[in-house]
């Protein structure tokens, strides 16, 4: 539940339906001014065994296991309804504990229950097969659920990457522990209210916030759960896949990425400025997908740097607020990371064109860099998670394929041409699990999303993401003469 004294939020955790305090309080911080936003009851593993057990005991009695498919759907679209009535209140909260601009803090609301309304209309075609085995036989397959899905969120989308992650699960039929993102919570908490309102039952949806040290490594390491999501770090990701091997649990990792734009030289450049404005200062860079690396055909590479240069230097830097085009970064370890990033770029014979240091001012402000560097360098190799573009330019198709595939990094990447074949040449020639072509996040919620390499496994959105939550069971009958 959410409180409210002297102008602070206070929430507690979710857990079998029911709010649950603790004695230990997390602190919240507006990282655009360093003020308090809110508290969170800070829940310990204690409470990751209430959860587990609570969402141990709903799939047990079959509360949604059990429930025709259309009774599922319609949970699902009861809970979309419940979150838009959240989106204006909920959003303001977002807005205030991750910095981004209030739009899209309110719009994230409103994925959310897209992603429920999606998967809703896919609760009730979650068919089998019939395997034709011969006279006297019957075979086919069904598709079960996991049981209890351990979901731990990270902090940039808190709320859509929760509701992408829990919608299909409940379309399969799972229970979910949630563990949320202690540098924000607050919004996240506030789902369970729609959980209350739309009449999910008891243990069926439980989120948790705690430290990743004990809460999320109690919860990873549960031996009552039955699959682990994950989105976040390569280095956490590594952690927790290890604690999964202990009771052989399956793993969803999405993790880093370092993804590439290719600029071939019939590219149309307002299509590619445009791309590249939103992919790499979307939410300040905090994006795992984002357009980290653009690779420029050296015909059109300066015309490229030189309308980004005036892209990136004219954007407006603030508040969430006040709508800047460019908000602040979330923690000071962040952006200090970012700024230690771009300084060893420069040792190392990088050329900063803009941007490159952490503004002098109140809060975590990172403004728009834009940074010619070598492939090699590790500003060309490691993921940033801040609003730094890395300018490279190439000869042949084949040099710039070998650049974009040379990290350990498979995400997304992009395509820019207005030539169909070297469009499709160029996307089946890139390492990515996801290809955008003349448009960056060009996909939705219906498109798979994920990767490979240290990027990852597994499919998040789509009706693919759907069998992430399911495992298939065969049934082979004899018949009786």
């Amino acid at each position: 539940m959410n409180q409210r004294q002297q102008g602070i939020t206070h929430s507690t955790n979710f857990i079998n339906g029911e709010w649950v305090d603790s004695d230990e309080r997390i602190k919240v911080e507006n990282p655009a001014n360093g003020m308090l936003v809110g508290t969170i009851a800070r829940a310990m593993p204690t409470h990751v065994d209430q959860a587990v057990s609570a969402a141990r005991q709903c799939h047990n009695d079959r509360l949604i296991a059990g429930m025709a498919p259309y009774q599922r759907m319609q949970l699902l679209h009861a809970i979309a309804e419940q979150i838009r009535t959240l989106a204006k209140r909920g959003g303001k909260l977002l807005c205030l504990e991750n910095g981004k601009p209030l739009s899209a803090a309110e719009w994230e609301f409103e994925e959310a229950a897209r992603y429920f309304e999606y998967y809703a209309g896919m609760a009730d075609k979650i068919e089998g097969q019939s395997i034709p085995l011969g006279e006297g036989l019957v075979d086919f397959t069904e598709y079960e659920p996991f049981g209890v899905s351990a979901q731990i969120i990270p902090w940039n989308f808190p709320v859509s990457l929760v509701a992408r992650s829990l919608a299909p699960a409940l379309a399969a039929g799972n229970s979910v522990v949630i563990k949320s993102p202690e540098l924000t919570p607050l919004a996240v908490a506030l789902l369970g209210e729609a959980m209350v309102n739309a009449k999910v039952p008891p243990g069926g949806v439980n989120i948790l916030c705690g430290y990743g040290h004990d809460t999320g490594v109690a919860l990873a390491a549960h031996s009552d759960i039955d699959q682990i999501v994950f989105t976040g770090s390569v280095a956490t990701g590594q952690s927790i896949m290890k604690a999964a091997v202990e009771h052989v649990v399956p793993c969803v990792m999405e993790l880093g990425g370092k993804s590439a734009g290719v600029v071939f030289a019939d590219a149309n450049l307002d299509q590619v400025i445009s791309s590249a404005d939103v992919g790499n200062l979307f939410n300040s860079g905090q994006v795992c997908s984002a357009m980290s690396r653009l690779i420029v055909h050296e015909s059109v590479y300066e015309e490229v740097k030189q309308r980004l240069v005036a892209c990136f230097s004219t954007k407006s830097i603030g508040a969430g607020m006040d709508e800047a085009d460019v908000t602040p970064i979330l923690t000071n370890i962040q952006l200090d990371k970012i700024a230690g990033m771009c300084a060893r770029a420069k040792e190392q014979g990088a050329h900063c064109l803009v941007g490159g240091m952490p503004l002098d001012q109140a809060g975590y402000f990172m403004p728009p860099t834009l940074i010619e560097a070598d492939a090699n360098t590790e500003i060309a190799q490691q993921e940033v998670f801040g609003p730094v573009l890395v300018l490279m330019k190439f000869n042949t198709p084949q040099e710039a394929y070998d650049i974009a595939n040379g990290t350990d990094f498979g995400l997304v990447a992009g395509v820019f041409t207005q030539n169909l074949s070297l469009a499709l040449r160029a996307s089946r020639a890139l390492v990515a699990g996801q290809v955008f072509v003349n448009e960056w996040f060009a996909g939705g919620i219906s498109t798979p999303f994920g990767g490979v390499g240290k990027s990852g496994f597994g499919r998040e959105k789509g009706q693919e993401a759907l069998y992430n939550y399911v495992r298939t069971k065969n049934i082979a009958i004899r018949l009786t003469p």
